[in-house]
């Protein structure tokens, strides 16, 4: 039976050290400030942005929340937004939430993010400097993945990690930072043909697909570490990851639950990041 890796504890711990970093940077005169950006009414977007909201009161963190409509909302007024958030100094971190309405430009958006202010680690000069191994923001998912190996002592050097997904908020990040730890990595997508005979071969799987229960226990080889970033709603209204669980437990090393797993960690490292903005300006 696996060890379930317990994200909505390590996320706790995460912040409660959070919590004093944030209290010695406000006795240096910088108060941690978060802006949000929200367009449209999105009920799972709402839901994250009050999650946020929550957290940044738990660590100290000020939260201002701009909220923008979704139908008649221009590319320009977005940008215009973005810029002026930008210029002001009180804020440490900018976050776009996604998804936005199809007729805005998210990677425009994302660009003009001023990268020392962008906490989800999406602009392209983070996610170069992501690739080049050099000190960034790194996207709040792949970083709570990676936090949680080094919580449970989970070694990457040399291991064969699979990877389904390829999306620029998870799969393509997850990919440099398991890289930067010396794994070798696979990628499989919608187009990979013989996935399992991959899967299979997998010491680690991370699976960030967006389909209920696809990975199932004969996918996985005997003792692999699994990582379910899949967050998934069932028609009885229940969370569910990408991995069938009751099943792929009985036969992994480590594995996370959904939920309380990636999620809560998410979340933890984005105030990591929004205090790492913070503490930029020290000096």
């Amino acid at each position: 039976m696996a060890v379930k890796i317990d994200g909505k504890e390590l996320a706790q711990k995460t912040r409660n050290k959070l919590k004093i970093k944030c209290e010695e940077i406000k006795q240096k005169g910088i108060k941690p400030k978060l802006a949000v950006i929200l367009v449209g009414d999105d009920k799972a977007s709402k839901v994250y942005v009050k999650n946020k909201n929550k957290a940044c009161e738990e660590v100290g963190i000020e939260f201002q929340e701009y909220i923008l409509e979704g139908e008649t909302t221009t590319q320009e007024e977005l940008i215009k937004l973005i810029e002026e958030l930008n210029k002001d100094n009180s804020i440490h971190g900018i976050l776009l939430q996604s998804p936005i309405p199809k007729h805005l430009d998210i990677n425009e958006a994302f660009r003009t993010i001023t990268p020392n202010k962008d906490v989800d680690g999406f602009n392209p000069v983070n996610v170069g400097k992501l690739c080049l191994g050099q000190d960034t923001f790194i996207s709040c998912t792949p970083y709570g993945v990676m936090r949680m190996f080094e919580e449970y002592n989970i070694e990457l050097e040399g291991k064969r990690v699979v990877i389904i997904g390829r999306s620029n908020i998870v799969g393509k990040p997850l990919i440099q930072t398991c890289l930067n730890k010396n794994a070798t990595i696979t990628v499989c997508h919608s187009r990979t043909q013989n996935l399992s005979e991959i899967t299979k071969q997998a010491d680690i799987l991370i699976a960030a697909i967006g389909k209920s229960k696809f990975i199932k226990a004969e996918m996985i080889k005997e003792g692999a570490v699994v990582i379910d970033v899949g967050i998934n709603r069932g028609e009885d209204g229940k969370l569910t990851g990408d991995v069938d669980y009751e099943e792929v437990e009985k036969k992994a090393s480590y594995i996370t639950p959904v939920p309380g797993g990636v999620g809560p960690m998410t979340i933890a490292m984005l105030m990591n990041n929004v205090i790492k903005a913070a503490g930029q300006l020290e000096n």
